[in-house]
Order: C-alpha cells, then structure tokens, then sequence
C-alpha cells in the first residue's frame, strides 16, 4: 500500500492561496507561490508544460511520478473549476471530499460524502502501491486529525502573502514531524516531512 502525502505550495507565512481565491480566480492574488512551475529548463516527465529547476523536476516528479490517486477538497475543487471534469494529475484518478455532490463533478470524477476515511479508503484502492496525493488545507488537517497521514511537503516559496488560505487548520494537538529531505531551489525550499507515529 503506497503513502499518503500532503503535498503544497506554500507562502512562508503558511498560506497555499493569496486574498480572494474563487471560481475564476484560482488562487486569488497568490499565483506566485507556482511559479517555480515554470522558471526553468528542465521539462516535467510527468506533467506536460512544466520546466523547472534541475532540483525542483527532480524532486516534484519523483512525488508526482508515485501519485496513483488525488483526494481534493470541495473548496480547492469549486475554486479550481472543478479541474475541467478531469483530475488535476494527469494519470490520477480525483476523489472529491464533499457533503453532497457537487454540480460540476463528472462521470470520471467520484464524490465522496461519507468522511476523510472512506475518501481516502477509497483513493487508497485506485491507487494501488501508488501514493495517495492529498488537496486541500482542509483535507490535509481532516487527514491529519485522522492520523492517516505519512509525509507532509513543503514547496516553501520565499513570500509573505500576508493573507489568504492557510495550508493548516486547528488540530487537536501536536503533531511530530521528522526532516526526511530539504532541497533549495530557484524560487523555492522544498521541505519534506514524515509524520511521527
């Protein structure tokens, strides 16, 4: 069974979206936090129109390459557009952690209404030996509270938005991480965690 992993862009203030992210607006005033996406030579071997840094392609496909499965929040899900009907991998099936079933979703898409458990459940069996890649603040604490977790990574990019989504909400108590990998790149620290059990 693969891990599960929160993975996000993230302000040094801890934000994963500037002011007023929304339908049509994504991100809001934060579209900078990827950047990094696209400031380099080295074209993604998993996602098509990246080119970044020869350390972030090393260190985003090696995640990216091992994604089976996405579990996406509804907001990140609405203020995305609903990924197009599609996924926002481009092999990953996307299963959306909803109380009710969104308008937009697709045939492709699968809703999830029950709780963060059966999302990931479920992700968990698309995915096979595939991680399962996590979406969302909300969904990354929900599976945090949940202790289903295994690592949390970090693409630190060097701003203080000031503002907008937090990356994580309130828990119930501590978490204990430990440093597996910190790797500077241009325009970005990535920061990779293992959730202490």
């Amino acid at each position: 069974m693969g891990k599960v992993i929160s993975a996000h862009a993230v302000s040094v203030d801890g934000y994963i979206t500037g002011r007023d992210p929304g339908p049509g607006q994504g991100l809001g005033d934060g579209g900078m936090l990827f950047d990094w996406y696209f400031d380099g030579d080295t074209p993604s071997r998993v996602f098509d129109g990246f080119k970044l840094s020869e350390a972030s392609a090393r260190v985003f496909d090696d995640l990216a390459g091992h994604v089976g499965a996405i579990v996406a929040g509804h907001r990140t899900y609405v203020d995305s557009d609903g990924f197009s009907g599609g996924s926002p991998h481009p092999t990953a099936p996307l299963f959306v952690l909803a109380h009710d079933r969104p308008a937009a979703a697709s045939a492709s898409q699968t809703v999830v209404t029950t709780g963060i458990e059966d999302a990931i459940a479920a992700a968990r069996e698309a995915a096979g030996d595939g991680y399962v890649g996590l979406m969302g603040g909300g969904v990354a604490t929900a599976a945090l509270r949940a202790g289903l977790v295994d690592e949390v990574v970090l693409h630190q990019v060097p701003i203080l938005l000031g503002g907008g989504r937090p990356f994580f909400q309130a828990l119930p108590g501590h978490i204990r991480l430990r440093l597996v990998e910190a790797v500077a790149a241009p325009g970005v620290t990535h920061l990779r965690y293992e959730v202490q059990r």
